[in-house]
This record gives structure tokens, sequence and C-alpha cells, in this order.
């Protein structure tokens, strides 16, 4: 396998490009600062959802090839963490306008190998690389304490030290952001890390990986391991006495199964899991601020995010009019290849997601929903789903239990301000909530009664760098972002004195 992917000639040639060379994509492993084949010399074929063609062919991980990462990544360990803090600002912030530089390079790969419009694939871009900012800035930043033990006998002083070596395990929706918001907060605190993308969108990984060295990162600090044997490998090194920090990101019931193998050798664990986010829309909301905010919250990445808003709640006596509304702005959207200059919307990740899309329409559908808009899979190659909007949900439809992953929104109506918050918490899970009033103290007084680590008043996004990301319930452990995100890579140690 040669190291650098290789776009087919067929259908994905109709939108080629404009800057990236593909064949300047790394595809082998990352480790210890070497690139390798498998050492099994398997591969993963990576697709264009677009066309269903390939792109290129990637190394798949071992079991063997996981655990010398871990060597690779241990070795490199005492030297990073004993690094000047200023100086692993430096290397983040280096890695930061690297990725500014080549903005336009990384959004072509992503939309490639993941099949959202460029548009989003920009903005993904842009809020990854400030992640590498955000933590060169926090870098600095690691407080520790002292202070006199309330006996007065001795003085209490805590630092906060690395953790150790890391596990980064990401998905395929956000393949820049998802890696940049672990590696970022690693990197600044001092940790070596071994990442394992999404089998489905590898390339924009191992770009990074690329992208990291050059920035001056040493060699085996950064891993990068591709697998499509997710399980094996991801097992063999919890089990590895010398990892100890698994930061995760995917649906709640790989986050259970990662867990509990986690608990054998009692390894930290940050895990950001499944959502499904209520929208709610009170009777004297801005309407038209509404349905903008629904576009963004439903429609970023085309809806394949975990903040995504699942379920639309809408005071009766405005959800006829906001339902039109959001049901012209969904058919407005221009859907095709994500490099087709205006395309709005692109396809689907792969075939299994489009299936599952359509499954929980057509079950809505079947158990008495109304279409508004949508509703059928396109036609032609490619993994495209149109915009779906569904009116007169039943509470019992599986649409409004599981997340939807895909550009469909189901429309149910309130009549009190309990009804709402009480529809609007009836989940497993709790990841972002999203509301709209022009009350600020009922906006206020709703927001503290939802259940969910984070609340969009009046805002269709909260995702930032700077803020404290993660969930309630079984939507996962920990936060990241904010300089919470920083702290979940260190330990604290408590040394006893006096003086």
């Amino acid at each position: 396998m040669n190291n650098s992917a290789r776009e087919d000639t067929a259908p994905g040639d109709a939108h080629r490009p404009r800057r990236l060379d593909l064949s300047k994509v790394p595809t082998e492993l990352l480790i210890g600062g070497r690139w390798q084949p498998a050492s099994d010399a398997s591969s993963i074929d990576v697709l264009d959802p677009a066309t269903g063609a390939r792109l290129a062919r990637v190394a798949d991980a071992t079991v063997d090839d996981a655990l010398a990462a871990v060597t690779a990544a241990e070795a490199a360990l005492p030297g990073w963490a004993a690094t000047a803090p200023r100086e692993r600002a430096e290397v983040l912030r280096r890695a930061f306008e690297l990725m500014t530089d080549r903005a336009e390079e990384l959004a072509e790969l992503i939309v490639l190998e993941n099949g959202k419009a460029l548009v989003d694939a920009r903005a993904e871009v842009a809020y990854a690389a400030e992640f590498f900012r955000w933590y060169a800035e926090e870098a600095v930043r690691i407080l520790g304490t002292v202070q006199t033990a309330p006996s007065g006998g001795n003085r209490i002083l805590v630092l906060r030290q690395p953790v150790g070596v890391s596990v980064l395990v990401t998905p395929w929706n956000f393949p820049a952001a998802m890696a940049t918001r672990k590696i970022g907060p690693a990197l600044a605190a001092g940790c070596s890390v071994v990442l394992k993308p999404a089998s489905d969108t590898p390339l924009t990984a191992l770009a990074l990986g690329a992208l990291l060295s050059e920035a001056g990162v040493p060699d085996g600090v950064v891993n990068v391991l591709p697998s499509r044997r997710s399980g094996a490998v991801v097992s063999a090194m919890l089990d590895d006495p010398r990892v100890r920090k698994l930061s995760f990101t995917g649906s709640t019931e790989v986050g259970r199964t990662l867990l509990a193998a986690a608990a054998r050798t009692v390894v930290n664990c940050s895990m950001e899991l499944g959502g499904n986010a209520p929208f709610l829309v009170f009777d004297d909301a801005d309407l038209d601020a509404a349905v903008a905010g629904a576009m963004v919250a439903k429609m970023r990445n085309g809806g394949e995010a975990c903040t995504a808003a699942n379920r639309f709640y809408v005071h009766e006596s405005v959800s006829a009019q906001f339902t039109e509304r959001l049901a012209e702005a969904m058919r407005a959207l221009e859907v095709g290849p994500g490099l087709r200059p205006g395309v709005q919307l692109g396809p689907l990740v792969n075939a299994e997601s489009r299936d599952k899309v359509d499954a929980l329409v057509q079950g809505a559908l079947a158990d008495g929903s109304r279409l508004v808009t949508g509703g059928r899979p396109a036609d032609g190659p490619g993994f495209f789903y149109p915009p779906t909007v569904l009116a007169d949900v039943p509470a019992h439809a599986n649409v409004l239990r599981e997340e939807i992953f895909g550009p469909v929104a189901p429309v149910v109506t309130f009549r009190t301000e309990d009804e709402a918050v009480a529809l609007a918490n009836t989940t497993d899970y709790g990841l972002v909530s999203y509301l709209y009033t022009g009350d600020l103290a009922r906006g206020l007084r709703v927001g503290e009664r939802l259940d969910s680590g984070m609340v969009g008043l009046n805002r269709g996004v909260v995702s930032d760098p700077a803020a404290p990301f993660g969930g309630t319930k079984q939507s996962g452990i920990g936060r990241e972002g904010g300089h919470e995100g920083l702290l979940e890579f260190t330990e604290s140690k408590y040394l006893a004195l006096s003086w």
C-alpha cells in the first residue's frame, strides 16, 4: 500500500476537489512518528458517500499495531510531560495556523469521505482548528492550589499532572472536530495519545496526524490507528496497564461496552454519547427566529450530529405556522454532492444510515404521522435522503425515541409549560435542549428545568471550544471544551507538608 490516498476515476470525478491533492493524503498507520502498513497488510476501503465509489484504501490496524502504538506513546510520554507548558502551547498554536492555512483542502477531504456539504465542512474545519488555538492558550493555565489544613498542622499542596497515555476514539460525523477536541487538551496537559478514528472517515484523522507532526509534535506523542477491528483493538489497549485514559465520542450502546471494558483496569473515562435533543417553541416565540434556529439545530451537518434537534415540541397555537414555515425552509435546501456549488445538504455517510433514517420515517407514517415534505430516499447513486418534516407524530413513535441522525424533523404539539418540560425530559438522554420564547424569565426558568447538560436559549447552536460540552443521564460522563476539557486529561496529586 502506498502512503497516500488514490481517487478512483469513476463517478467521483464529477465533483473532484478544487484544491485537495488526494494522492498526498496518508493512508498508513502513524506509530511512533513513522508511517507503516498494518502488520498483516490488511486495508479498509474508504467510500465517497455521494457516489459509492472508492476513494482510497487505508491500513487496517491490528491488535499488534495497537499495542505498538501504546508502546510508542508510553516512550514519548515522559519527554512531552516534562516539556514546558509554553512550548507545548506553541506547538498547538502552529497546528492551529497550519489548519487555518489549509482549511479548504481539509474541508474538501471531509466532504469526500463524509459526504457533508462543503459549507458544513468549512465550518467544521474552522471549529476544529479553534480547539488547537483554545488549548494553546489553556496549556499555560494548569493551576494547582495551596492552603493551610483546617487543623493548622500542615499545608495542603495540590498539583495537576498529566493522566498519561490516552486512547481517543472518535466518530465519523465530525472527523476533524472530534479529533482536535480530544487531541488539543490531551497535548496541552502533557499526555501522549493513540487516536482511533471511525473507519468510515479515517483520511481526515491521518491528515491531522501529518499536520501535527509538521507542527512540531514529537514522534510518538500522537499516533493514529484506523481500524475496522475496533472492538478488539480498543479492548486490547484498555487492558494494557500503560493506558490510563479513554476519551470516547459515539453511541451510548458502544459507550456502555467501553465503560465495561475500562472497568477491568479502572481506566479514567470521558464519554460523549448519544442525544435526543428537544426543540421547544412557545407561543410567544419569534417564529422567524425559531425557524431559522431550527434549521441550524436540525440541519447543521445534515442532521448527523449528537446535538441535532431530534424532537420538535411546539405550542398548539403556533404549531401550524411553525410547521409550514419549517417545511418551506427544508424544501428550499439544495441537495446533491457536497462539492457541487450551491449544495446545502449532501448524502448520509453510508447506506446503513440512510436505511435507518428511512425506517424511522416509514414507521412514524405507519403510526399515523402526517408527511409534510420529503419522506423517501432519493433515486440514483449515493446515500441521499431528502429534508423531511413530519406532523401529528404520536408519542410512541420510534422517531421520537431514537436518535435520528438525519434530515428529519418530527413535530408534536403541547399546551402548557409543564407539559413541554415533561415531554422534553421524557428520554434517557440529556445532551442538549433548545427553547425559543420571547419571555426571558420563562426561558431561564424552563432552561433550569430541562434535564440536559447544555441548553440553547433562542439559539440553534451551543458548541463552542471555550464552553464545557457534555450531557446528563446516558448522554455521557465528563466534559469536553473549556477549562474543564483540559482537566479531564489531568490527575490531582496532593502533597502534605509543613514549613
